[in-house]
């Protein structure tokens, strides 16, 4: 008996070694020097002559002063970008969700305006847009206030022009269901149309990836097979993006709650259904949101604070050919005097360049953030002019 159950662990330590040493082949990773940890404000980068940023806006005495989750979209030949305000601080009770739009790509925007707007009962975050040919979705994540744990659920209001919108009605899942979570900010179309994303999901926040077949993803969601880590209150990877490899495996990067300062990754090969155990990468992270996506030629691209500490800048957007090893980085805002200084503080008003949300669009590359969470800023990269 002995024997056999020191046969059987054998057997079992062997399963489980060859099990992660293939899930680690498959793993995105950063090439070695890729990116200077000792130079702070830039990582030893360059500054890059295609990248440009434009300010949306900036908050004044008579504005509110707190912004995040700047998510941007393009629909019949303007540019709209929703973002979260609210007085001071961080999840405020008045938090509520404003657009600003530009009919000149770009080059001037209109006053921001109020989408969603907060109540008695519930406060809400942007929670990203699905364009179509003549729909416009506007996905509002709501939290009601008076919830423990903390958690939300998942609205969408819809737009045939832009400026007309409809009353917010609840997202749904497959069976009818309201979507009782808050959706990531960046549902991504493969090329069958079918869309996946990211739900946190109640009691608390706990991550499942979500797909439906729905083009305009209002209903039909469904959730996708995953086994993720669960720290209580919310799931230990959070607020995931993802992008496709050129054999159309989807690969998933989280924030890694438990602070390691890495990326964590899940990988799928059935289109989304079913998802691998999430695992840490050696991609450095300042444990915040970030965004992945494909540039037009299959490019992976990955947008965010690669510091390896609690430090929101420099703004990096990471590259790989392959989708697993990223082995290219472009620096698209530095520290030092490229970062504005902070000019009204406020609960969680992290200093940097906080949350990316990316988007490519007539041969650039969008990236919007909030820079010290109160100047709604976007950055564009022009794809003709890499090498």
């Amino acid at each position: 008996m002995k024997q056999a159950h020191r046969n059987w662990i054998l057997t079992l330590l062997l399963a489980i070694l060859f099990s992660t040493g293939q899930a680690q082949e498959t793993l995105p990773y950063i090439a070695d020097g890729l990116l200077d940890s000792t130079h702070i404000e830039t990582l030893g980068l360059r500054v890059c002559p295609a990248v440009t940023t434009v300010t949306i806006f900036s908050p004044t005495d008579e504005t509110m002063h707190y912004a995040n989750g700047v998510v941007m979209t393009a629909f019949k030949n303007t540019l709209f970008c929703m973002w979260q305000c609210s007085q001071t601080d961080e999840d405020a009770p008045e938090t509520s969700v404003v657009m600003s739009k530009s009919t000149d790509e770009g080059h001037t925007w209109s006053h921001p305006v109020v989408i969603a707007a907060a109540n008695d009962s519930c406060y809400y975050t942007s929670g990203g847009w699905i364009s179509t040919t003549d729909t416009l979705v506007a996905f509002i994540n709501t939290w009601p206030k008076r919830l423990q744990p903390i958690g939300g659920f998942t609205q969408y209001i819809i737009s045939t022009n832009g400026d007309n919108w409809s009353k917010p009605k609840p997202v749904r899942m497959n069976d009818g269901q309201v979507m009782n979570g808050v959706i990531e900010q960046d549902p991504y179309a493969i090329a069958c149309g079918r869309i996946i994303g990211a739900v946190h999901f109640q009691p608390g926040l706990h991550i499942v990836p979500v797909y439906t077949d729905s083009p305009t993803g209002l209903n039909g969601w469904k959730r996708a097979y995953f086994t993720g880590h669960d720290r209580g209150k919310q799931s230990r990877e959070l607020e995931p993006s993802l992008y496709q490899r050129h054999d159309s495996t989807l690969v998933m990067i989280f924030r890694d709650q438990a602070g390691s300062f890495r990326k964590i990754a899940s990988i799928s090969s059935d289109h989304g259904e079913t998802w691998t155990e999430p695992m840490i990468t050696n991609i450095p992270d300042a444990r915040v949101k970030q965004s992945a996506g494909n540039l037009p030629d299959g490019t992976a691209y990955l947008v965010g604070n690669p510091t390896g500490a609690k430090r929101r800048w420099p703004l990096v957007a990471l590259l790989s050919k392959d989708g697993c090893c990223f082995d290219k980085a472009i620096l698209l805002r530095a520290g030092g005097s490229d970062l504005q200084p902070q000019r009204y503080p406020g609960k969680a008003k992290t200093l940097g360049y906080s949350y990316p949300k990316s988007m490519v669009h007539h041969g650039k590359l969008y990236i919007a953030y909030a820079t010290n969470k109160e100047d709604v800023e976007y950055t564009t990269v022009d794809l003709n002019t890499l090498e």
